[in-house]
């Protein structure tokens, strides 16, 4: 126990993971870890085993492991915010295309979309990615609309109809067979997650770059979860782990807590983001709140935060430091260290040539067991006996890491 990082070994463990943008139940994250860390024991040579939670939280799972010689017992708790992901993703296909134009003006007309392309192409290309995707589909069915309507008008010309009836009936079996393959597209949409994306990008744009207000509040139920494991006394290290738009989030969670202020006494703290898309939002007009948290945390000196990406991952912006970025970092900047996965090397050929063209389940990967793991193992730094700042402590940055401000906006709402 301590207020700063601690060099004892580890034997208790909570973990606190925050998913992206998934409308899924949370125990695909736990049978992801299931699978995943038993592949990973079996290549690394420790054991890990899950058992159910023990812990109140809302949905988790325990973990046992054995570790560079240390029997270490880990509580993995998932903060859940998949019920408000699903109501933001229960909308029509008109709405979806309003959607789809107002967050591309958002993007647009704020500048905020030629930035993100002076940092990484890949986010910006699975932004655009949605866009393209509809806007085709719209098409594809305003073609079958028009071929059906001429079906029909030849059809009808051999019939002793009113013009205007068959001008009706034109319209009307057009409308219903650009509608009814829109409606296929969508049903489909497992395959392609053109409407999941698209919900992603307009939820972060709806507000342009502010949290909305149903996520500000469940951010206040994570971090009143997270406070109370800091007041455990059985408890050495409480770990926070975001995952692409649970990155940002776990930013503002952490920097609320340090504002609230730490317990004197109390367990290590430390913040491990993974596969951040940080730069989508902070880079939007309104998002001052997130703008000023990426700022607090990059100077505190209470919670180590190191962040991890691979270039691999198209998804995030890899290596992209998001506070430089930003363009809010001080010059006493300590925080995140940006560092790489390394996807090309730390996976064998035979799975990279596997998933290197599954890009959603590349990014992913950070969650998932490695062939030949270097500075990054997500299995020892969740379940292994040393503290986050402990077994990074001499990590530097990534020398590909990208911190030149780029973002036009940057202020910063007053604490």
């Amino acid at each position: 126990m301590s207020s700063n990082a601690t060099t004892s070994t580890v034997r208790s463990r909570r973990v606190f993971y925050i998913p992206g943008y998934d409308p899924f139940h949370p125990r695909r994250y736990r049978e992801l870890y299931r699978s995943e860390g038993a592949e990973q024991a079996q290549l690394s040579g420790y054991a890990l085993t899950l058992t159910p939670k023990t812990t109140k939280g809302a949905y988790g799972w325990h973990v046992s492991a054995e570790i560079e010689g240390a029997q270490v017992e880990t509580d993995v708790e998932v903060l859940v915010w998949s019920d408000i992901v699903k109501h933001s993703m229960n909308s029509s296909i008109a709405a979806t295309y309003l959607q789809l134009v107002r967050t591309a003006w958002t993007y647009i007309a704020s500048g905020a979309l030629w930035r993100l392309m002076r940092l990484r192409k890949g986010p910006v290309i699975a932004a655009l990615y949605p866009v393209v995707i509809l806007l085709v589909q719209a098409l594809l069915a305003a073609l079958l609309g028009w071929i059906v309507a001429w079906g029909v008008g030849a059809l009808s010309g051999h019939l002793p109809l009113p013009a205007p009836l068959i001008w009706i009936a034109q319209m009307l079996a057009g409308a219903g067979a650009a509608v009814a393959l829109l409606r296929g597209f969508k049903a489909r949409d497992n395959k392609l997650f053109v409407y999941y994306l698209m919900h992603d990008y307009a939820y972060s744009a709806v507000l342009r770059g502010q949290n909305p207000p149903e996520l500000e509040a469940r951010m206040q139920v994570f971090r009143a979860a997270i406070r109370a494991a800091l007041d455990d006394n059985n408890v050495d290290e409480v770990l926070v782990v975001g995952h692409s738009s649970g990155a940002h989030i776990g930013v503002s969670v952490l920097a609320d807590l340090l504002h609230e202020g730490l317990p004197a006494e109390r367990p290590s703290l430390s913040f491990l983001s993974l596969g951040q898309v940080v730069p989508m939002v902070s880079f939007l007009p309104r998002a001052t709140r997130l703008r000023r948290d990426l700022r607090e945390m990059s100077v505190q000196g209470q919670i180590p935060w190191y962040d991890v990406t691979a270039p691999g991952d198209g998804c995030a912006f890899a290596l992209c430091d998001p506070v430089g970025v930003t363009g809010v970092a001080p010059k006493d900047q300590r925080w995140p260290i940006v560092f790489s996965a390394a996807f090309t090397q730390t996976l064998s050929a035979a799975r990279w040539q596997a998933l290197k063209r599954r890009y959603f389940r590349l990014h992913f990967q950070y969650l998932c067991a490695f062939d030949h793991p270097k500075d990054y193992d997500y299995f020892r730094i969740t379940a292994g006996p040393q503290t986050l700042g402990d077994r990074l402590q001499n990590r530097a940055h990534s020398r590909s890491r990208l911190a030149r401000p780029v973002n036009r906006f940057r202020s910063m709402d007053p604490r």
